[in-house]
């Protein structure tokens, strides 16, 4: 394929993603999905296998997280020799009784999970489309839609599947520089949250208050004490969150147990040893424990990542930046295992997990020819 025939082609390509993006969208969003429910898991599967096309060979593999709907594998097959990756999620953090379907708003698309991340998924299935167009360009195309990204507890499983892949390309929300650069995510950092357990003895709370020993005000001390190593501009960018907090069966009782939850971001994941070592087993009587929930690795592709930008952004005939992102994805857990990690692919957009959840309608077709551009600068011409 000319230079000239290639351009064509992702241009073309682009302009019908970003068509077809919108609608199926829609139909996406319309299939409320929060973590963990397995049955509107299988109908969003279900969903997208109609997508996908036709020269894709699907495979449901077992999901990171107990008691999940499998995730989804679609795979083609090619003549060339790279083999790309393409990833994102179909769940979301908004339980069914809060989701929203879709309305319009101007450019805006406002509803549950529309940034993060079904119209990134539209577009990986954009993307995934317009590459079966030209099987000789790789080896193997893939596209991974797991079930669990918003609330794993578990290690990600799917790692070392992917690992003789030579790049994926990660679909969360995109976003532009303040100078209006077109922006990609080659750096985020580690993330890990912690549950701590506060056993303390409950008692009347007029009667007899100092028999108690209050599991609410230790667990207060510690989400101060924990708060107080929040330091995001620091040397480790750690940020420390406490984000959750419970104790207590009645007002006129001492609560005699509680938990709290805390949130933790870094550069490196060794940042949250000295948090997580710093809670006491025991404080004023309160029996304390802590549960690891998730530790996901951060993720630094910045040198990895340059050469297929630059190649990028001359097929595109503008920039493409590489930027970090404070968030963790699946990116972050596929990057031990692969050559190079993107993310960021998505359409722009905001509000993420919040009632004005929305992607903007009108940066599809950027994105789109965003991401087209650097799988072919990642496949090799």
């Amino acid at each position: 394929m000319s230079e000239r025939e290639d351009s064509e082609w992702r241009t073309r390509w682009a302009k019908s993603i970003a068509a077809r993006a919108l609608p199926e969208v829609e139909r996406l969003v319309a299939v409320s999905t929060p973590s963990g429910d397995a049955r509107a898991a299988e109908e969003i599967v279900g969903l997208v296998t109609t997508l996908l096309p036709s020269a894709a060979r699907t495979e449901r593999i077992p999901c990171s997280s107990p008691a999940h709907a499998p995730d989804l594998v679609a795979r083609i097959a090619g003549e060339g020799e790279r083999r790309l990756l393409l990833v994102g999620h179909l769940d979301t953090v908004v339980a069914h009784d809060a989701h929203r379907p879709t309305t319009r708003d101007g450019d805006s698309l406002i509803g549950s999970g529309t940034i993060d991340m079904k119209g990134g998924v539209a577009l990986s299935l954009g993307v995934l489309r317009a590459l079966a167009e030209h099987s000789e360009r790789y080896a193997e195309v893939a596209l991974l839609l797991v079930n669990d990204e918003e609330f794993r507890t578990e290690p990600f499983a799917h790692g070392p599947r992917f690992s003789g892949f030579d790049a994926c390309l990660c679909f969360e929300g995109g976003e532009r520089t303040p100078d209006g650069e077109e922006a990609v995510v080659v750096r985020r950092k580690a993330a890990a949250a912690v549950r701590v357990e506060a056993t303390g003895v409950a008692a009347h709370a007029g009667a007899q208050p100092d028999a108690g020993r209050n599991a609410l005000l230790a667990l207060a001390a510690i989400a101060t004490s924990l708060a107080a190593r929040h330091d995001p501009k620091g040397a480790g960018a750690l940020s420390v969150v406490p984000t959750m907090i419970s104790a207590g069966e009645g007002i006129n009782v001492v609560p005699g147990g509680g938990e709290l939850s805390v949130d933790m971001r870094a550069e490196d994941e060794a940042s949250f040893e000295p948090v997580i070592g710093s809670i006491p087993a025991q404080l004023d009587g309160v029996g304390l424990e802590v549960e690891r929930l998730r530790l996901w690795p951060g993720m630094d592709m910045a040198d990895a990542a340059s050469g297929p930008l630059e190649r990028a952004s001359a097929l595109l005939g503008r920039r493409i930046v590489g930027t970090s992102r404070g968030g963790a994805s699946d990116a972050s857990n596929l990057a031990p295992h692969l050559p190079l990690a993107i993310d960021g692919l998505g359409p722009l957009g905001g509000a993420a997990h919040s009632p004005a959840e929305h992607l903007l309608v009108d940066s599809l077709e950027d994105r789109a020819a965003v991401a087209l551009a650097l799988a072919v600068a990642v496949l090799g011409p």
